[in-house]
């Protein structure tokens, strides 16, 4: 069945999300996501989109940008391509990241404009990661309060008021006011801590990597079975807890 067409917005603006491949993590730890950031700035200049606002999730990411020059599916085709290079070289992989087709939606007018970037900033705190908006590093908040390195500021701060101080304070009382806002929704998958997967595999009566490494193949391939269907468990984390193989833990069903 062929695909729909993706609708043109009039205002060049979109909402976006880029997806890891069934849920896959596709930000490991923080060098991934001054990498990703690093990727959007390199990209920027080439695309010359405009950056509005972005939040790093461990396997999604916000975007909120206005294409000009070039397209927006090229532009997202430079970021990922390169960004997903730069990841199958650091963890010696290959194949896909992120799934085939990013979901966007069309910003048309200022007040979806500001939900948007809204439910962007507050998508950490929603899904139970910080307690305050403030608390995220991987959001595009930060660029509003303090020097703009990435984000384009200007439009949303318009907005509320022309004095900049003034524009920065209604701002940033929007974005901690309560709201329902639907946008583009996606299962936040919040990755367990070492020490809280080291804590459920005592609880499988594992007391160390070691112990597990000695089991008879049957029982210790039935606990990593239930480990990599803990939600949030990858199996790089896996086997970094356990000192085994990822290619064996992947060939476990």
């Amino acid at each position: 069945m062929p695909r729909t067409r993706r609708e043109k917005s009039r205002s060049g603006i979109y909402h976006i999300m880029m997806r890891g491949i069934n849920q896959q993590t596709i930000f490991e730890d923080d060098e991934d996501k001054t990498q990703f950031l690093y990727t959007l700035k390199k990209f920027k200049e080439v695309s010359k989109y405009e950056l509005y606002g972005y939040c790093l999730m461990d396997n999604h990411v916000h975007l909120l940008l206005r294409e000009t020059e070039e397209s927006l599916s090229l532009a997202i085709k430079r970021i990922s391509s390169s960004y997903v290079y730069w990841y199958n070289e650091k963890y010696n992989r290959c194949g896909h990241l992120f799934q085939e087709r990013f979901k966007s939606e069309k910003v048309e007018d200022g007040r979806y404009f500001l939900t948007a970037l809204r439910y962007i900033h507050q998508n950490p705190h929603k899904a139970g990661i910080v307690k305050s908006i403030f608390e995220s590093e991987w959001t595009s908040l930060r660029e509003y309060t303090l020097k703009e390195k990435l984000v384009d500021t200007e439009l949303a701060l318009s907005q509320f008021a022309t004095n900049k101080k003034a524009a920065v304070d209604l701002f940033l009382k929007y974005m901690m006011e309560e709201n329902n806002d639907k946008c583009l929704e996606y299962e936040v998958i919040v990755k367990p801590t070492d020490d809280e997967v080291r804590e459920y595999l005592k609880n499988l009566g594992v007391e160390s990597s070691s112990s597990l490494q000695k089991m008879a193949k049957a029982k210790r391939n039935e606990i990593l079975s239930k480990l990599k269907k803990q939600k949030g468990v990858s199996v790089r984390q896996a086997s970094r807890i356990t000192g085994i193989s990822k290619s064996l833990i992947q060939r476990i069903k």
